[in-house]
């Protein structure tokens, strides 16, 4: 059942939840059988749902010009949508902000905000740019962080003055979620010096690349202990291949990754995944109440702002582990979305996933 509803997903036909809502478009990065951006899906469709919107996903298996390419037939279409949602993912974004000046389509853009570069750009040109309605991101450098300090505690004991060492996969290096939380990696890295990076490698979310990168590294750094990764996907190519050379996940080398698929939260159960960072799918679902509320003239810069870091992502303990597996068999996520909705509440109302982790 979970299954068939996934696939379903992963089409680019419009999910229609309600004749009355708003239309949304969300340009999905991925691929349409990768983990991560399926459960973002699965997420963000649960949310349309409930609120009674219309939700068309376009998936551009990760290549830049099919993004672009969707991008320009939603914009340029005879039935546009009112809201277009997109990723800046490779950089792309400033590109479909300049298609979409003049459509009457307000975007939206998640987890890949504009870099200071591009929003300049954008700011000195709004002849040429349309404006963005508001950007939900989340604590990537953060995340980045604290996945590295809670790998160095593990694995640190008082008295031990030998230099403990450590390799890192990184995502792709134009992807700003990527390069955070590397930024995030090398301040906690700082703040170590018995901890030795002997290498950081970008092996672009995937698992089969970090595998056959792993392999050559470990001929390089026999003595690994530490592997960060950015993804789950890497992490466990990395796995592969440490236990291919006989070194045990958990135990000789410990690993930590980002991401909450059904895969990282087993391997975080069983102490195969010793750190785990997750709850960043959820992005989309949250700007899908943000665009109900626009939709409904409720203003959602309650705060002043319409750009967001949110503290999406969050430590994955075991227990958190097991209840979140338990919750992703379920349609809805045990979650009613119009609680989270500023309608029926007074001015001064905030919306509560901009200011704390929400509890699945």
């Amino acid at each position: 059942m979970l299954k068939a509803l996934c696939r379903s997903l992963c089409l680019s036909l419009p999910l229609v939840a309600s004749a009355q809502g708003a239309s949304v478009v969300f340009l999905n990065p991925g691929y349409s059988n990768e983990t991560f951006w399926v459960s973002y899906s699965r997420f963000m469709q649960a949310a349309a749902s409930d609120l009674g919107m219309d939700l068309s996903i376009q998936y551009s298996e990760r290549r830049p010009a099919l993004a672009l390419t969707q991008a320009r037939q939603v914009l340029e279409s005879a039935q546009r949508p009112d809201y277009l949602v997109l990723v800046n993912e490779q950089y792309i974004a400033p590109e479909i902000i300049r298609l979409s000046h003049d459509s009457g389509v307000k975007l939206f853009l998640v987890n890949n905000g504009l870099t200071e570069n591009q929003a300049r750009l954008i700011q000195e040109h709004p002849d040429k740019y349309a404006p963005v309605l508001g950007t939900l991101v989340g604590n990537d450098e953060q995340a980045g962080y604290q996945m590295l300090k809670e790998l160095i505690a593990l694995r640190a004991r008082p008295g031990i003055t030998r230099p403990i060492e450590m390799l890192a996969f990184s995502g792709i290096k134009t992807t700003p979620a990527a390069q955070l939380r590397e930024k995030g990696m090398r301040r906690a890295l700082a703040e170590h010096p018995e901890v030795r990076l002997r290498q950081v490698v970008y092996g672009g979310w995937g698992k089969e690349r970090a595998f056959e990168q792993a392999q050559q590294l470990l001929k390089r750094y026999p003595k690994i202990e530490l592997v960060w990764s950015a993804n789950d996907e890497m992490a466990f190519g990395a796995m592969q291949a440490f236990a291919e050379a006989g070194r045990m996940p958990g135990q000789d080398v410990l690993f930590s990754a980002v991401n909450s698929s059904p895969q990282a939260l087993q391997a975080r159960i069983d102490g195969r995944l010793s750190v785990l960072m997750g709850g960043h799918f959820s992005l989309g679902g949250w700007a899908m109440v943000l665009l109900h509320d626009d939709a409904h003239n409720l203003p959602i810069d309650r705060d002043g702002h319409r750009d967001h870091q949110i503290p999406a992502l969050q430590l994955i303990d075991p227990v958190r582990a097991r209840r979140w597996l338990n919750q992703q068999g379920r349609d809805d996520y045990g979650l009613d979305f119009h609680r989270f909705s500023a309608e029926g509440h007074s001015a001064d109302y905030r919306y509560p996933f901009l200011e704390a982790p929400v509890n699945y």
